[in-house]
């Protein structure tokens, strides 16, 4: 029952972060508007540890995994995301991270000897399909020209980085490293990183006092950045990398739900399919075995 709860949590708040990035688009460069986020982020994370007395020592080696994790998960995973929406739409985007859950299998597997079961393969493949349908039109006014391929390359590498982080986060939880304490480290290590490149690469360090901009600055920062990433890595700790993954999966369709309100969203009857594939496929990955 928990784990529904973190699972429900994860995937309502970062369906909803799709319309709260719209927002963070505009006078701000998107690498910027990121630091920002995660850096908002530490900060109140390192200040919620401190206010509860929760320890902040750890060994160096600690300090390693949890700085792989924020470089992985927070900070050049999601610079590669906009880099390859320079060259595809968002839901192409969506496809290619879809397969996490397999970098996520084939990870678990290599570096911490995790099994791989028949039915998490098979709900994998009906979630894939099943997003595949959903942003069917834009499959196919896909154009496999340089940039094309450039994207798709691009959306690939952060897919398997953010596997990587991922796994570094399970590492985390196997030695014992509270998930709130590896998050604000994480964070830490993550924006300070983005923000090298961001001054390598001449990103003006501007900001908006727009409402909207900073409404959806902190609605990213505390619910779409401490309370989602906590929530899902702590899945990722409790049922693995490769199950927690299928989370990303059903966020596109909470978003489209979403969108259906606010945006006047039309679903079609591919999408419906492909929505109906993305549940069946979390149900037999996620269903334990009776007994």
């Amino acid at each position: 029952m928990k784990q529904m709860i973190l699972y429900l949590v994860t995937i309502v708040i970062w369906g909803s972060t799709w319309i709260a990035i719209k927002f963070q688009l505009g006078p701000v460069d998107p690498m910027v508007s990121v630091i920002y986020r995660f850096g908002l982020a530490s900060v109140l994370l390192l200040a919620f540890c401190r206010v509860r007395g929760l320890s902040l020592k750890f060994s160096l080696k600690d300090h390693c995994f949890m700085a792989l994790m924020g470089i992985f998960l927070f900070s050049v995973n999601y610079w590669l995301v906009y880099l390859a929406e320079q060259y595809l739409t968002s839901g192409l985007v969506a496809v290619l991270f879809s397969s996490l859950v397999f970098f996520n299998m084939a990870n678990s597997a290599f570096f911490m000897g995790a099994p791989v079961a028949r039915k998490t393969i098979i709900g994998a493949l009906a979630g894939i399909i099943g997003i595949t349908l959903i942003f069917l039109p834009e499959i196919r006014a896909f154009d496999a020209s340089d940039n094309g391929l450039t994207g798709v390359a691009i959306g690939m590498l952060s897919v398997f980085l953010a596997s990587l982080g991922n796994i570094a986060s399970a590492r985390n939880t196997r030695h014992k490293i509270p998930v709130v304490q590896a998050n604000a480290f994480g964070m830490t290590y993550g924006t300070l990183v983005l923000v090298i490149v961001a001054l390598c690469l001449g990103k003006p360090f501007s900001f908006s006092l727009s409402p909207a901009y900073t409404g959806s600055l902190v609605f990213l920062a505390v619910f779409g950045s401490i309370v989602a990433f906590s929530t899902y890595l702590t899945l990722v700790g409790s049922m693995g990398a490769d199950k927690a993954a299928y989370a990303i999966m059903v966020v596109p369709v909470v978003a489209l739900v979403i969108s259906s309100f606010a945006e006047g969203y039309v679903w079609t009857v591919p999408a419906v399919a492909g929505l109906s594939l993305v549940l069946a496929g979390n149900f037999l990955a996620l269903a334990r075995r009776p007994g």
